[in-house]
């Protein structure tokens, strides 16, 4: 059976429900602000977390309650990034405890995320008098609210889930995010919890995160960012009865495709909702001496504020992507480089053997203003191949950030 997408997010596997609800973090008392992912059994989980040495509090709670390879619950705060914040591990710790009480499970099978400012004292007792109206409001339906809880300045909620067959078994996959800006490879700054009801372990399901993260969340970049609180965490429940993967073959293959299509369409969703983005920009690199290289060739274009600007303006400048190559660090030769812009509205190539053509300006701006663009890069350097998402950079960029507190 293909992967197939499917409704529901992350409370479409078995045993996974959720809810999202306003608990006064966020001045807004519209806003949902508290997100609560629940199991009804004993998960396996694994997580990845921001490379940034400076890291907000709730990702050392959760490096520690991980330990063990498992999880029942996840709880998410927006409004308050709980990082370099007074007090900031033991209100992490008072909100896992206030979870576990809810749900009536231990304080260390709780995973705990926030989002938001950075600095500010997150008040722990807002979350402490919110969770048993949290817990009781938890539902098969309610990833969309759970959605909608994590979001900062995000313009629409990520949601996305399939199903696919592994060992003889029909498996269940899926995923909320939230990240709109401080987006930036290793992790960006994105949160994103996944659920599944496939059977694997905890060191299997730790692999397999860290090689999707890798060729997903790992690709993105907004605005050169890389924040304090990234996390992307996966619970598995087992419930789709599938004999355990423990390890590389067939299953694990099918059970990592699944994976990546959940994480590949939420990073996507990330950069398409980048602060003040008007289009998605995926560079695809092809004929790299292998995939690391044609990896940093694509971040480093889709990370480029000239190549962002370049987009926003619909300005088919390949001088930019050309210089963007080369301070990726990798080894390439320029003189084999043949660059082209593609879209809905067609495909227009602006250079061949690393010299800029002659082409008809007005196309070419057809091709760019389109809302999804493609930056297309071929080397003749070998088989390598990879692809980075972005955005482009407008001017509500500096809005939104310039009062990003008030």
């Amino acid at each position: 059976m293909p992967i197939q997408p499917i409704p529901g997010g992350v409370t479409a596997a078995r045993g996974f429900t959720a809810a999202g609800v306003h608990c006064g973090i966020r001045k807004n008392a519209d806003k949902k602000d508290l997100a609560l992912i629940a199991a009804s059994v004993p998960c396996t989980a694994a997580a990845v977390y921001t490379q940034n040495l400076v890291k907000a509090a709730p990702l050392a709670v959760t490096l520690r309650h991980l330990q063990n390879g498992a999880a029942r619950a996840v709880l998410v705060n927006s409004g308050n990034a709980n990082a370099c914040a007074p007090g900031g591990e033991e209100a992490a710790l008072r909100s896992c405890r206030a979870a576990a009480q809810a749900l009536g499970i231990a304080p260390e099978d709780v995973i705990v995320a926030s989002t938001g400012v950075i600095g500010v004292p997150l008040p722990a007792g807002a979350i402490e008098s919110a969770l048993p109206a949290l817990a009781a409001a938890l539902s098969a339906d309610g990833g969309d609210g759970a959605a909608e809880a994590i979001m900062t300045t995000d313009l629409t909620p990520k949601v996305y889930a399939v199903r696919f067959e592994v060992g003889g078994q029909t498996a269940t996959l899926g995923g909320i995010a939230k990240g709109s800006g401080m987006i930036h490879p290793n992790m960006a700054t994105m949160l994103s919890f996944v659920t599944t009801d496939a059977a694997i372990s905890a060191a299997a399901l730790q692999t397999a995160l860290r090689e999707s993260a890798r060729t997903t969340y790992n690709r993105i970049s907004v605005d050169g960012d890389t924040s304090t609180n990234d996390m992307n965490a996966v619970l598995a429940s087992g419930l789709a009865g599938n004999p355990e993967i423990t390890g590389p073959g067939p299953d694990y293959d099918a059970f990592l495709a699944a994976l990546n299509a959940v994480n590949g369409y939420l990073a996507r969703q990330i950069a398409r909702d980048g602060e003040g983005a008007t289009k998605l920009v995926t560079c695809r690199v092809d004929g790299a001496r292998d995939e690391e290289t044609a990896a940093r060739l694509a971040r480093s274009v889709i990370a480029s504020s000239l190549v962002k600007t370049m987009m926003f303006g619909a300005d088919a400048n390949v001088g930019r992507v050309l210089c963007a190559m080369g301070y990726a660090g990798v080894p390439f030769e320029p003189a084999e480089v043949d660059i082209a812009f593609s879209s809905a509205a067609g495909r227009i190539q602006v250079c061949a053997g690393g010299l800029g053509l002659a082409f008809d300006e007005a196309r070419a701006k057809a091709v760019l203003s389109e809302g999804e663009v493609d930056i297309l890069c071929t080397l003749r350097g070998g088989g390598g191949r990879a692809e980075a998402f972005g955005c482009d950079l407008s001017y509500d960029y500096v809005k939104i950030n310039g009062d990003y507190r008030s």
